[in-house]
This record gives C-alpha cells, structure tokens and sequence, in this order.
C-alpha cells in the first residue's frame, strides 16, 4: 500500500501523523511511504530522518493526496484539502464529525474511506487512541489556566497554590475522565484546591481514592455545578461522550457568576465544548472575554508540545495503520470490533450511528 503523510495545516500543529521509526516499520512491511517534505520538522523529525527511513519525500501536499492509497494525519482535514480527498482513499486520523457538519459532507462527496482516532473503542468502552492526547490535553488545561490567571494575561492576579496564609486558587473540573484526572493532577501539584464533577459515582470513587481525598468530588447535578462555577477562579470543560457533541453543562448564567478575570479552558471544544459560552480559538488567538471572564477554547490543544504529542499519539495509532496497510481496510474492520468503531465514513455512507444522529444523517453500518 502507498501510505501518504502531508504537512498539518491547522494554525500552530506541528504534529505528524507518522515517526521515522514507523516509516521504517512500513517499509519493512513491503509498503511505500510518501511524506511532503517539512511535515516532521514541528516535531523535530527531519527530512534526512524520514529518508534514512526508507520514506520517499514529495514537495507538495498535493502530491501526497494523489499519490496514495491512505493518508495518515493528526487533525481533520481543513476546507482547502477537501478537493485534494480521492474517492476510495482511505482518511486515518482526529476527525471529531459530530459538530463539523461541513467537513462531514466533504467526506461522504469525496467517497472516502473514514477512519476517526477518537471513535476506535474498546469492548470496556476505553477510547485507546484519544488517550494520550487527552492526558497531554488535561496537563496543559491547568498550566494554561494558571497563566492566564496573572494580571499580565488578563487575570484576577490569582496564584493557584497560593502561598502560606493566603488562600489557594480554586480549580473546578467538569468531567472525572482522562482530561479531567490530568488536569486535577497539574492543579494539585500546583498547590490549587480542586474540585471534580462527574455522573459516574464509580469514577468520584476513583478520583477521591487515586488523590487520597486532596480533591472535593461532587456529584454534577445543576445545583453542584452551579455552585462550584460560581467559587472557581479556573474552570475546566474536561466532558467527552465519544464521537458525540459535548452536551452543554455549563450555562451562559453560570459563567456570568464568575468574577471578573476568572479562567476558563474548555478541552471539550473539539465536540463542540461543554460550556455554552464556548466557541474555537486558535493558538495565534486563543482567548476571548465574555463577561469578564478569559475564555480559551483551543481545539488542538496538544500542539504546542508537538514532540511529546506526536510521539505519544504513533504509539498508539501506528498499530491500527500497520494493520490497515497489510490487510487492508475491509479485512482490518471485519477482524477487529475496535477498529470497526472507527469507521466513520465508508464510500458516501456515515458508518457511526452518533455521528448520523447529532448531524441528522442516515445511519448505514459497514457490512
């Protein structure tokens, strides 16, 4: 199969959807590898590195949507790569269709072959390749957030951890899940008093157990998350329901009761946010103000730290690409229940039943 890895075009993602090291795997395994040159250098992965692994260098994205069988990427594709998609191609990467309606027809017009990161699921329901990007994702929500709560960025001049006699900053969390454990992670080591909220009581159980009760869980009821917005200084949207939008549970009035120059960061902006005053910003503009209150809503947060990111996503994702690639997708999907999950889009089809529900599309499984 020849396996096509262009340069991301997301403002700030210096991600790559293949490393050296799983070019060479490719190679090995009697695959083509084409790669736009530049597209490992957010990564620190060069030109000289990719061809010491077997991979053969293109000039253009153009060139390596042409040329190939599957296109292995980080982020969905953007407006300008829609026409460059080849019917049959199979598409492997971060999709999140539920709220991107456009992106959504381009692929059903295009006839792809759709393979969503997020969506490929285990039979306990663990998402395996959003994983890694969500703890990245939630580690950075907290250190994100308390920069942005000095004075310089905007803030109310809060220190999450304080310092001895003076009270600690406040950090609320809505979602118990990977984001959210992450982040209360970076938040407790900061010294912030922390609060998770969460549907599951089995998952407050975990949290209060796994921090040894250094964070407050409540039960996320209107009341409970009423309340503790009202007392954050840094709230953040940590909620997935997967290949789904982020239902909205926290409300414009809520955000209203925050003061002023108080911090929110809303990890769930990828399905749309859970934070009803949320909409996507970009790592060249990535706050707004709505009531006073610093709103950073980054859909691709993990790409500042391209390095980490790109090394923990492949360890991941490359496993399911070398398998698609040898067996070829059809055969992949029909041997593997978790892969299957994954397909998203098959040749005009929507293949994944939330995705048709949130954007009122037919619903064909793969067969």
């Amino acid at each position: 199969m020849i396996i096509g890895v262009p340069k991301e075009i997301k403002q700030v993602e210096n991600r790559v959807g293949l490393t050296e090291s799983n070019v060479r795997q490719l190679v090995d395994s009697g695959h083509q590898v084409l790669v736009e040159s530049g597209a490992g250098k957010g990564s620190l992965i060069s030109d000289e590195d990719y061809e010491s692994a077997g991979a053969q260098l293109v000039s253009s994205r153009e060139q390596v949507y042409s040329q190939s069988e599957m296109i292995v990427k980080v982020k969905e594709p953007l407006q300008e790569e829609y026409d460059l998609l080849q019917e049959n191609q199979i598409l492997y990467t971060f999709l999140h269709l539920a709220p991107e309606p456009e992106l959504t027809q381009a692929l059903l017009k295009r006839k792809v072959k759709a393979v969503a990161y997020e969506t490929i699921q285990e039979k306990d329901g663990s998402l395996p390749l959003l994983k890694p990007m969500s703890e990245v994702a939630g580690r950075l929500a907290a250190q994100i957030g308390a920069v942005y709560l000095q004075k310089d960025h905007g803030g109310k001049g809060i220190l999450l951890g304080g310092v001895p006699g003076v009270f600690q900053g406040h950090t609320v969390i809505i979602g118990g899940g990977t984001v959210g454990v992450n982040s209360a992670f970076i938040a407790i080591g900061l010294g912030s008093k922390v609060t998770i909220l969460d549907l599951n009581p089995a998952r407050l159980e975990y949290v209060s157990h796994h921090y040894h009760g250094r964070v407050q869980t409540l039960y996320s009821n209107r009341e409970n998350v009423e309340g503790a917005v009202r007392t954050a200084d840094l709230l953040i949207g940590a909620v997935l329901l997967a290949g789904s939008k982020a239902p909205k549970l926290v409300t414009k009035e809520m955000i209203g009761s925050m003061s002023e120059g108080s911090v929110v960061v809303d990890v769930s902006v990828d399905q749309g946010g859970c934070i009803e005053t949320t909409r996507p910003t970009s790592h060249e503009h990535p706050t707004f103000l709505y009531e006073g209150v610093i709103h950073y809503a980054v859909p691709n947060i993990p790409g500042i730290v391209a390095r980490t990111s790109t090394y923990a996503l492949t360890n991941v994702t490359f496993q399911y690409a070398l398998n698609i690639a040898n067996k070829g997708l059809e055969t992949a999907v029909r041997e593997s229940s978790v892969l299957a999950r994954g397909l998203n889009i098959y040749k005009g089809k929507v293949t994944y039943e939330p995705v048709a529900r949130d954007l009122g599309l037919e619903y064909e499984p793969f067969s």
